[in-house]
Protein backbone atom coordinates (compact mmCIF):
# COMPACT_ATOMS: atom_id res chain seq x y z
CA UNK A 1 0.00 0.00 0.00
CA UNK A 2 1.12 3.66 -0.92
CA UNK A 3 1.68 5.94 2.12
CA UNK A 4 1.17 9.48 1.95
CA UNK A 5 3.43 11.17 -0.93
CA UNK A 6 3.92 7.65 -2.49
CA UNK A 7 2.31 8.18 -5.94
CA UNK A 8 4.83 11.10 -6.16
CA UNK A 9 7.30 8.58 -4.76
CA UNK A 10 7.06 6.18 -7.23
CA UNK A 11 8.33 8.28 -10.02
CA UNK A 12 12.04 7.44 -8.32
CA UNK A 13 11.58 3.80 -9.47
CA UNK A 14 13.36 4.65 -12.64
CA UNK A 15 15.50 6.87 -11.58
CA UNK A 16 19.75 6.29 -11.64
CA UNK A 17 19.54 5.17 -7.99
CA UNK A 18 16.78 2.81 -7.98
CA UNK A 19 18.44 1.40 -11.58
CA UNK A 20 22.03 1.01 -9.52
CA UNK A 21 20.36 -0.92 -6.89
CA UNK A 22 17.94 -3.32 -9.32
CA UNK A 23 21.36 -4.28 -11.11
CA UNK A 24 23.20 -5.12 -8.32
CA UNK A 25 20.63 -6.93 -6.67
CA UNK A 26 19.65 -9.04 -9.74
CA UNK A 27 22.89 -9.50 -10.87
CA UNK A 28 23.51 -11.91 -7.78
CA UNK A 29 19.87 -13.45 -7.59
CA UNK A 30 19.15 -14.15 -11.41
CA UNK A 31 22.25 -16.13 -11.58
CA UNK A 32 20.64 -19.64 -12.15
CA UNK A 33 17.70 -18.06 -14.42
CA UNK A 34 20.21 -17.38 -17.54
CA UNK A 35 19.63 -20.93 -18.90
CA UNK A 36 15.85 -21.23 -18.26
CA UNK A 37 14.06 -22.94 -21.14
CA UNK A 38 11.85 -19.91 -21.76
CA UNK A 39 12.05 -15.94 -20.89
CA UNK A 40 10.03 -12.86 -20.84
CA UNK A 41 10.48 -9.36 -21.05
CA UNK A 42 9.42 -7.14 -17.82
CA UNK A 43 9.31 -4.04 -19.69
CA UNK A 44 9.33 -1.01 -17.34
CA UNK A 45 8.49 2.53 -19.52
CA UNK A 46 7.49 5.80 -18.24
CA UNK A 47 3.76 6.93 -19.45
CA UNK A 48 3.50 10.49 -19.29
CA UNK A 49 6.52 10.91 -16.73
CA UNK A 50 4.50 7.67 -14.24
CA UNK A 51 6.44 5.12 -14.03
CA UNK A 52 4.54 1.83 -15.28
CA UNK A 53 4.79 -1.97 -16.71
CA UNK A 54 3.83 -2.46 -19.77
CA UNK A 55 1.44 -6.08 -20.59
CA UNK A 56 0.13 -7.48 -23.80
CA UNK A 57 -3.46 -9.41 -24.43
CA UNK A 58 -2.87 -12.40 -25.90
CA UNK A 59 -4.61 -12.92 -29.48
CA UNK A 60 -7.58 -14.66 -29.14
CA UNK A 61 -6.99 -16.36 -32.63
CA UNK A 62 -4.38 -18.10 -30.91
CA UNK A 63 -6.35 -20.66 -29.48
CA UNK A 64 -5.60 -22.73 -26.39
CA UNK A 65 -5.17 -22.35 -22.88
CA UNK A 66 -3.61 -18.69 -23.01
CA UNK A 67 -5.49 -16.81 -25.64
CA UNK A 68 -6.82 -13.39 -24.09
CA UNK A 69 -4.42 -13.82 -21.12
CA UNK A 70 -2.55 -10.79 -20.14
CA UNK A 71 0.80 -11.33 -20.34
CA UNK A 72 4.60 -10.04 -21.23
CA UNK A 73 6.13 -10.53 -24.51
CA UNK A 74 8.16 -13.88 -24.36
CA UNK A 75 8.45 -17.28 -25.47
CA UNK A 76 10.61 -20.59 -25.56
CA UNK A 77 14.47 -20.37 -25.92
CA UNK A 78 15.49 -21.23 -29.59
CA UNK A 79 18.77 -22.92 -30.31
CA UNK A 80 20.32 -19.72 -31.80
CA UNK A 81 19.47 -17.50 -28.51
CA UNK A 82 22.95 -17.31 -26.64
CA UNK A 83 21.12 -17.05 -23.34
CA UNK A 84 17.40 -15.81 -21.57
CA UNK A 85 18.03 -12.02 -22.53
CA UNK A 86 18.56 -12.80 -25.79
CA UNK A 87 15.04 -14.68 -25.73
CA UNK A 88 13.34 -11.86 -24.32
CA UNK A 89 14.43 -9.29 -27.19
CA UNK A 90 14.00 -11.58 -29.61
CA UNK A 91 10.24 -12.58 -28.66
CA UNK A 92 9.78 -8.66 -28.08
CA UNK A 93 10.87 -7.75 -31.57
CA UNK A 94 8.90 -10.44 -33.38
CA UNK A 95 5.39 -9.45 -30.97
CA UNK A 96 5.62 -5.87 -30.63
CA UNK A 97 7.66 -4.96 -33.44
CA UNK A 98 10.31 -3.37 -30.97
CA UNK A 99 14.21 -3.58 -30.66
CA UNK A 100 15.29 -3.16 -27.40
CA UNK A 101 19.18 -2.90 -26.78
CA UNK A 102 20.41 -5.21 -24.12
CA UNK A 103 21.84 -1.85 -22.40
CA UNK A 104 18.19 -1.47 -21.70
CA UNK A 105 17.92 -4.73 -19.94
CA UNK A 106 18.56 -4.42 -15.77
CA UNK A 107 18.80 -8.26 -15.43
CA UNK A 108 17.44 -11.19 -14.36
CA UNK A 109 14.39 -12.29 -12.05
CA UNK A 110 14.35 -15.57 -10.28
CA UNK A 111 13.25 -17.91 -12.94
CA UNK A 112 9.43 -19.51 -12.36
CA UNK A 113 7.95 -22.46 -13.64
CA UNK A 114 4.98 -21.99 -15.59
CA UNK A 115 2.09 -24.50 -15.62
CA UNK A 116 3.89 -27.26 -17.81
CA UNK A 117 6.74 -26.97 -15.35
CA UNK A 118 8.58 -24.81 -17.42
CA UNK A 119 11.19 -22.86 -15.99
CA UNK A 120 10.66 -19.31 -17.10
CA UNK A 121 13.19 -16.14 -16.39
CA UNK A 122 11.89 -12.78 -16.58
CA UNK A 123 13.81 -10.24 -18.01
CA UNK A 124 13.77 -6.83 -16.45
CA UNK A 125 14.26 -3.92 -18.54
CA UNK A 126 13.49 -0.10 -18.69
CA UNK A 127 12.72 0.70 -21.99
CA UNK A 128 12.19 4.38 -21.73
CA UNK A 129 9.11 6.97 -22.50
CA UNK A 130 6.12 4.91 -23.59
CA UNK A 131 5.56 7.92 -26.04
CA UNK A 132 8.44 7.51 -27.84
CA UNK A 133 7.89 3.76 -28.85
CA UNK A 134 6.67 3.02 -31.98
CA UNK A 135 5.10 -0.30 -31.43
CA UNK A 136 4.03 -2.55 -34.29
CA UNK A 137 2.29 -5.68 -32.79
CA UNK A 138 1.70 -9.10 -34.34
CA UNK A 139 -2.06 -10.15 -34.74
CA UNK A 140 -1.65 -13.50 -34.83
CA UNK A 141 -0.16 -12.82 -31.54
CA UNK A 142 -1.09 -9.84 -29.70
CA UNK A 143 -4.38 -8.53 -29.45
CA UNK A 144 -3.64 -5.10 -27.37
CA UNK A 145 -1.37 -3.16 -25.39
CA UNK A 146 -1.60 -1.26 -22.59
CA UNK A 147 0.21 0.11 -19.53
CA UNK A 148 -0.88 -0.04 -15.95
CA UNK A 149 1.27 2.27 -13.56
CA UNK A 150 3.38 0.56 -10.72
CA UNK A 151 1.24 3.24 -8.29
CA UNK A 152 -1.80 1.70 -9.33
CA UNK A 153 -0.26 -1.95 -9.00
CA UNK A 154 1.02 -0.75 -5.31
CA UNK A 155 -2.15 -0.31 -4.20
CA UNK A 156 -3.59 -2.84 -1.55
CA UNK A 157 -7.17 -2.15 -3.11
CA UNK A 158 -6.03 -3.68 -6.28
CA UNK A 159 -4.45 -6.42 -5.19
CA UNK A 160 -5.85 -9.94 -3.96
CA UNK A 161 -5.47 -13.58 -4.01
CA UNK A 162 -6.49 -16.55 -5.18
CA UNK A 163 -6.62 -19.30 -2.83
CA UNK A 164 -6.11 -23.25 -4.15
CA UNK A 165 -7.40 -26.40 -2.55
CA UNK A 166 -6.28 -30.01 -3.65
CA UNK A 167 -8.31 -32.74 -2.02
CA UNK A 168 -9.97 -31.13 0.07
CA UNK A 169 -7.00 -29.43 1.60
CA UNK A 170 -5.49 -25.69 1.31
CA UNK A 171 -2.15 -26.30 -1.94
CA UNK A 172 -1.34 -22.94 -2.95
CA UNK A 173 -1.70 -19.23 -3.08
CA UNK A 174 -1.62 -17.10 -6.07
CA UNK A 175 -1.48 -13.62 -6.97
CA UNK A 176 -4.15 -10.91 -8.60
CA UNK A 177 -3.93 -7.59 -9.63
CA UNK A 178 -7.34 -5.84 -9.98
CA UNK A 179 -8.87 -2.61 -11.55
CA UNK A 180 -6.98 -2.05 -14.40
CA UNK A 181 -8.05 -2.62 -18.09
CA UNK A 182 -7.92 -6.35 -17.73
CA UNK A 183 -7.27 -8.40 -14.89
CA UNK A 184 -3.25 -10.03 -14.46
CA UNK A 185 -3.30 -13.47 -12.85
CA UNK A 186 -1.24 -16.96 -13.49
CA UNK A 187 2.44 -16.71 -14.31
CA UNK A 188 2.07 -12.64 -15.39
CA UNK A 189 0.76 -11.68 -11.79
CA UNK A 190 3.40 -14.00 -10.03
CA UNK A 191 6.48 -12.07 -11.93
CA UNK A 192 4.83 -8.69 -11.74
CA UNK A 193 5.00 -9.45 -7.79
CA UNK A 194 8.70 -10.22 -8.00
CA UNK A 195 9.13 -6.66 -9.76
CA UNK A 196 6.66 -4.81 -7.30
CA UNK A 197 9.30 -6.58 -4.29
CA UNK A 198 12.20 -5.64 -6.24
CA UNK A 199 10.70 -1.94 -6.97
CA UNK A 200 9.49 -1.21 -3.87
CA UNK A 201 10.81 -3.08 -0.84
CA UNK A 202 9.65 -0.84 1.80
CA UNK A 203 6.07 -1.15 0.05
CA UNK A 204 5.32 -4.13 -1.32
CA UNK A 205 5.64 -7.85 0.92
CA UNK A 206 4.43 -10.71 -0.94
CA UNK A 207 2.03 -13.26 0.39
CA UNK A 208 2.75 -15.79 -2.31
CA UNK A 209 5.90 -18.75 -2.30
CA UNK A 210 7.88 -19.07 -5.48
CA UNK A 211 10.16 -21.68 -6.28
CA UNK A 212 13.55 -21.21 -4.49
CA UNK A 213 11.78 -19.28 -1.64
CA UNK A 214 13.48 -20.60 2.06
Amino acid sequence: MLGPGGAAGARGYLSGGSEQRCRARLAAAGRGAAAAAAAVLVPLCAVRGRPALLFTLRSRAMGGAHSGDVSFPGGKRDAADGDAVATALRETREELGLAVGPERVWGLLRAVPNRQGMMVAPVLANLGPFEDMTLTPNPHEVEEVFTIPLAHLLQAENQGYTHFRSKGRYSYTLPVFLNGPYKVWGLTAIITELTLELLAPDLYRRKTRVTGDR
